[in-house]
């Protein structure tokens, strides 16, 4: 979970913040997206002229990726490209047996779980964790798709002995953030990171007191100026995937290891809320 670390790290976090970059560091982008191998070996003079700009928007580009410079950033690549990402994973053709659409759709799924894994951050795993232990009640919002991973989450820390609570509906989301406290923690889930009623409930929620956990697929993007830890997956989407499972896995694989991490630091209290929400439902099954 270090800057540089392995497994697509740099190439998985440039789709993160690609949206935020500016047209010219989109440029630089697509030149790294586009041949990443050839990158390890140019200077910085070299990227620049493939993408067309100055060179100090190569040394910016790399900056807003968290290097301190081009040469850290291209060591990163020859890191990860030691075991390059499966890119068949989004080729389905018409000609693909049930089978062949399997396969490929399960590479999709492990590369998007690995990619996930690179990109989360052990510091900020931790001030999330703490704050959710230190809290009186925590509240999950989502909107559409993304409003059933914040279901799922409720179930999964009710179950932990967590006050928990979660919204969907922009209404409730507003009303819920309006009577934030600074006891609670507010965990906002979002893919793009954009959605309007959710970035402005989180708004307020932070500005009650409330501690924000963000959960989203876009390091840059509205909602983690109001966010105290970040959380990254990395599923992409285009417009038309939207909802797509791969960014519900990845979303879920955050909840999990932030859920587990929880309990296993709260262990006692943790594993007596499991067993006393499981004997209430003993008598509901046959």
């Amino acid at each position: 979970m270090n800057k540089t670390g392995t497994g697509q790290r740099s190439l998985t976090m440039i789709a993160s913040v690609y949206p935020s970059l500016s047209k010219a560091e989109q440029k630089v982008a697509d030149a790294v997206l586009g041949d990443a191998e050839t990158t390890v070996y140019s200077s910085v003079t070299d990227l620049a002229e493939k993408a067309g700009v100055g060179e100090t928007t190569v040394i910016r580009f790399c900056r807003k990726l968290g290097y301190r410079g081009f040469q850290e950033f291209k060591l990163a690549v020859a890191q990860d490209l030691v075991s390059p990402s499966q890119h068949v994973h989004g080729r389905i053709e018409d000609s693909d047996d049930v089978r062949t659409m399997a396969e490929k759709i399960t590479a999709h799924n492990t590369q998007t779980l690995q990619d996930t894994h690179s990109l989360l951050q052990e510091v900020e795993l931790e001030k999330a964790s703490e704050a959710l232990i230190r809290c009186r009640r925590v509240m999950f919002f989502g909107v559409g798709s993304s409003g059933i991973t914040a279901a799922d989450a409720k179930y999964r820390f009710m179950r932990l002995g967590f006050d928990a609570h979660c919204a969907s509906d922009a209404h409730v989301i507003a009303m819920s953030a309006s009577l934030a406290t600074p006891e609670d923690v507010v965990v906002g889930i979002t893919t793009s990171g954009s959605t309007k009623d959710l970035v402005d409930a989180v708004e307020i929620a932070k500005q009650n007191g409330a501690y924000v956990i963000c959960i989203t697929h876009h390091a840059r993007s509205p909602v983690t100026q109001y966010a105290d830890a970040i959380l990254l997956g990395a599923a992409k989407e285009t417009p038309l995937q939207g909802g797509a499972f791969s960014s519900k896995l990845a979303q879920i694989h955050v909840l999990d290891i932030l859920s587990t991490v929880v309990a296993m630091r709260n262990r006692e209290s943790a594993f007596r809320a499991l067993n006393t929400t499981a004997k209430s439902v003993l008598d509901k099954l046959y």
